[in-house]
This record gives C-alpha cells, sequence and structure tokens, in this order.
C-alpha cells in the first residue's frame, strides 16, 4: 500500500503551504480530513459487508449440514418405526389366525364402547352440597336486579 513516513508528510505539507496559501490551508486541511473520514467509514462498510456476507455463506452451510443430519436422523427413524410395526403387524396375524382358536371356534367379542357417566358441562366442586347448604355458602349467581328485589324490604 502507500508508505508515507513523517519526512514525506512534512514535504507534502510544504508544497500545500506553498502552493495553497497559509489563508486557505486550514479550510483545505478541514475538506481533506472529512474526505478522509467519509473514505474511511466507506472501506469500513464495505468490510463489515464482507464479513456479512461471509457469515451468511457460513451459516448456510451449517444450516445445509444440519438439514441433512435431520433427513439421516428421520429416515433411520421412519426405518425403525417401519420394521416394528411389521413385526407387530406379524405378531397380530399369528395371534389372530384360526390356528389359536382351533380348538372351540371361539373369536373373541370386539370390546364395546362405555360412556363415561361425567355430564362435563357441570362443574363439579370438592366441598359437598350439604356442607356449603350448612355453611351458607352461596352455590348459584344472581343479577344485581334478583338481588334487590330478594333484599327489598316489605311493602306496607
Amino acid at each position: 500500500m502507500l508508505d508515507f513516513g513523517f519526512d514525506k508528510l512534512a514535504l507534502i505539507g510544504a508544497v500545500a503551504l506553498v502552493v495553497i496559501g497559509p489563508e486557505k490551508l486550514p479550510r483545505v486541511a478541514r475538506t481533506v480530513g472529512a474526505l478522509l473520514g467519509k473514505a474511511q467509514r466507506y472501506v469500513a462498510d464495505v468490510k463489515a459487508e464482507v464479513n456479512r456476507s461471509i457469515e451468511l455463506e457460513e451459516l448456510q452451510k451449517m444450516k445445509s449440514q444440519f438439514e441433512t443430519a435431520a433427513r439421516d436422523v428421520e429416515q433411520s427413524v421412519r426405518q425403525e418405526v417401519d420394521t416394528a410395526s411389521q413385526a407387530l403387524n406379524q405378531t397380530w396375524s399369528d395371534v389372530t389366525s384360526d390356528s389359536a382358536y382351533e380348538g372351540g371356534g371361539y373369536t373373541p367379542p370386539p370390546p364395546s364402547y362405555r360412556h363415561p357417566k361425567k355430564n362435563w358441562r357441570l362443574k363439579r366442586g370438592a366441598t359437598p352440597l350439604w356442607f356449603k347448604q350448612k355453611a351458607g355458602v352461596r352455590r348459584h349467581t344472581q343479577s344485581g336486579a334478583a338481588r334487590v328485589a330478594r333484599f327489598r324490604p316489605p311493602q306496607r
């Protein structure tokens, strides 16, 4: 790159002082400094962009490696599940074949559906109703108008 030593910088400064003059030299130096600052920022931005693109390429490589590893794991799991299901089907067919029930011709009945005797709409509490009645706990909600009508003093 450019190799500027102290002697070269002093020579450039002396030539600039003679050519430009002492009145305009500070303004020119500020302008040159501003331009050098802009150039340095531009170079830093370019370096950052290059680093980002390199990191993006590395991330894409890592992503592809991860995807291939995931595909390999998925294939191995699928293969194991297939072999297990085949073994289960073979065992099931052996158990349910006619040779298992040759003695009396017995075939087991299919399981029947039993409804769980629960009312899922009804909220059940842990406290029994008799205890709530004894303790005076309200079991039903009332609107404001119903509460006023209930506790209104009798008219004479």
